[in-house]
């Protein structure tokens, strides 16, 4: 019995789109199966070195629940390059500017540290609200657990 390893045209054949509402789920549980879904963890075809996963679409990005403290003690940093360059947001102004990248942030957090990371991330498409323009693809509801 010889194992199998997906191909290039394996993957591509395969891919599909999802859409994920995040209207009142949690976060870092949201974020581990959107990591999950954008490796391919979730088909049989699953092989560690390639791209076997899919397109996720995740749409009500505000009305993610936070536990606990969050809120106020997670701070987002960037920095700018020059002296005193460093600036800090915290999670609940980063909510309610950018509540996109909260969610771009958990999920690039759950996925590996190599060239492959943002190749993943390329499928990761949030939006605010819950109208998004990928109705052309046809997403189908992700069940999540």
């Amino acid at each position: 019995m010889r194992t199998y390893s997906a191909t290039a045209t394996d993957a591509e054949a395969s891919r599909e789109w999802f859409v994920v509402d995040a209207t009142g789920k949690t976060l870092g549980r949201l974020a581990t199966q959107i990591a999950n879904v954008l490796k391919g963890k979730h088909k049989p075809i699953y092989t560690p070195s390639m791209d076997c996963g899919d397109f996720v679409v995740v749409v009500n990005a505000d009305k993610v629940k936070i536990t606990g403290r969050k809120l106020d003690q997670k701070f987002y940093y960037r920095y700018s390059g020059y002296p005193s360059g460093l600036t800090a947001i915290s999670l609940r102004d980063q909510l309610k500017i950018h509540p996109e990248r909260v969610v771009e942030d958990a999920v690039m957090g759950m996925l590996n540290r190599n060239k492959m990371r943002r190749q993943l991330i390329k499928k990761l498409k949030v939006y605010a609200g819950s109208q998004h323009p990928h109705q052309a693809q046809q997403p189908k509801p992700f069940p999540l657990a």
